[in-house]
């Protein structure tokens, strides 16, 4: 789990951004990458995001972001134009229990 803020001008290109260039990357190129959600909130004077990305395992963010660097972000130059600020640690969970409606 993750947290950024765009300013509101860049919200909806950040959208896109997330949906149309960065999990179809993740998705072609990484093994264990099951799929994402993200949550926007629309704030005075400026969007936040949630992004959650799952993986099969913990095992399976280690090798795609490193065993040292597993719990730090990373950016591609253009989410970094659109961004305003951003947590700068990545928060991991385990999938406790799920229900469907």
């Amino acid at each position: 789990m993750w947290k950024g803020w765009t300013t509101v001008e860049n919200a909806d290109a950040y959208a896109s951004y997330l949906k149309d260039e960065l999990f179809p990357r993740l998705q072609r190129q990484l093994i264990g990458y099951r799929g994402y959600h993200v949550l926007r909130q629309a704030q005075s004077r400026e969007v936040e995001f949630v992004t959650l990305v799952w993986f099969e395992s913990l095992a399976a963010v280690r090798s795609f972001a490193g065993e040292e660097t597993y719990d730090f972000p990373m950016f591609s130059d253009k989410a970094l134009r659109l961004l305003s600020r951003y947590q700068d640690r990545c928060d991991h969970y385990e999938l406790s229990s799920f229900r469907a409606p």
